[in-house]
């Protein structure tokens, strides 16, 4: 299951310590990390495993006795027999040893230090393998979103903007073709401006179910400075799914405004349309006021995260992130990546190879990755789909992302 991980953290004492009285020696975040790798073995396959090898290790940073460190793991690749597994150590709490203090003195870190990463092979023999098979086919499975129109894409950057209907109906069946089972969907009045008109919506939602059978999911963020009315347009035509942007952002040299009560007046709003929400996270941040969402009873467990990335203002788009951001989110919960420009490419790599979804289309990346102008959404698709089934995860078709996305039309 890749993109499973393992947390434990420990406080390392007096009989830890091997230099100089105090000084903790590297082996012993090795056998924390052999504690996290066997975890690993037992929730993927019901066996602790063995550890084969370590492949890089990296002392990072000073260990001492009293510091409480936070070691964590997540398998990266899945072989017969073997589980590839990436580790990192932090410490996050520990003694002051400033002087003038007790030698009591301690404290919460303001910023956790790494203080070892690795990476290694764990092996589980078949014969000792339960439970893995089922995990194992659900997490083989992608499920592909195609961002077909986008709020800020123009026909000077692309002639392959859909606008009309027909044309956003045309390139939803290019790209279900290609791969992608869920269509991302903005819409733009007849000058190519965009706009939330729910009439328009209702429009192009209309020519896409007589062309193909994707999942539609509306946006209601659109453009910067739109109202909450205006956003929530699209939710009249009670699509199957809408985004739902969980905060406010520096977006380029704009700034996308969405306050705690204007989310959770969305929020509301999706749940009456009877829509699913997509939590569109764009900051750490925005992944704990999801969570306060669905505390206060505004968003229905599982849920479903998109991380975007890579937005000037908002988080990097880096897999450390990836990794962090899914580290946080409930256990049932599904989770893609967005990213934009050139990052699209590698970021999507990334989202799949640790076993999340992922989002392309002209919405947030108008080039394929040699530089050559995309020709609509569906080569972007068809570049994700490719890279997928390289690495044994298979695209979905929309009745089967609707059935692990929990829709109300699963099959």
């Amino acid at each position: 299951m890749i993109g499973l991980s393992a947390t434990l953290r420990v406080r390392l004492g007096a009989h830890d310590a091997h230099y100089a009285g105090e000084l903790v020696d590297g082996a012993r975040i090795l056998a924390l990390f052999g504690d996290v790798a066997t975890e690993l073995c037992i929730r993927h396959d019901g066996d602790e495993g063995l550890f084969r090898a370590y492949d890089m290790v990296e002392f990072l940073a000073p260990v001492y006795a009293g510091d409480y460190i936070e070691a964590r793991g997540i398998i990266t690749a899945v072989g017969a027999t073997s589980r590839r597994m990436d580790f990192e150590a932090r410490k996050v709490l520990g003694n002051a040893r400033t002087a003038g203090l007790s030698p009591s003195a301690a404290g919460v870190l303001d910023s956790p230090v790494v203080v070892c990463r690795a990476r290694g092979t764990c092996v589980v023999p078949k014969n000792l393998q339960r439970g893995a098979a089922k995990a194992e086919a659900v997490m083989a499975e992608a499920i592909l979103t195609a961002a077909i129109v986008g709020a800020e894409v123009t026909r000077e950057n692309t002639p392959y903007l859909p606008i009309t209907p027909q044309e956003i109906a045309a390139e939803a069946a290019r790209c279900r073709e290609a791969g992608a089972a869920v269509v991302h969907l903005h819409v733009r009045n007849p000058d190519g401006t965009p706009t939330q008109s729910s009439a328009l919506f209702a429009e192009a939602i209309e020519a896409i179910r007589e062309k193909t059978d994707v999942v539609v999911q509306t946006s209601t963020g659109g453009a910067v400075g739109m109202s909450i009315d205006e956003r929530a347009g699209p939710l009249v035509c009670r699509p199957e799914m809408a985004t739902l942007n969980c905060g406010t952002l520096n977006f380029g040299d704009d700034v996308f405004v969405n306050t705690r009560s204007q989310i959770r007046d969305l929020a509301r709003r999706i749940r009456e349309a009877g829509s699913m929400p997509e939590l569109e996270c764009y900051e750490v941040g925005h992944i704990d006021e999801a969570l306060a969402l669905a505390r206060e009873g505004l968003v229905a467990e599982p849920m479903h995260f998109q991380f975007v990335l890579g937005v000037p203002g908002g988080i990097g788009a880096r897999e450390d992130a990836i990794r962090f951001m899914a580290a946080q989110l409930p256990v049932g919960s599904t989770w893609g990546v967005a990213a934009v420009g050139r990052h699209q490419k590698p970021m999507t790599e990334a989202a799949l190879r640790l076993g999340g979804h992922a989002r392309v289309g002209l919405e947030d990346n108008i080039y394929l990755s040699k530089g050559v102008l995309a020709e609509g959404s569906a080569p972007l698709v068809t570049q994700a789909a490719l890279f997928a089934r390289s690495i044994g995860r298979s695209p979905v078709d929309p009745a089967r992302a609707r059935a692990l996305l929990g829709l109300s039309k699963a099959s």
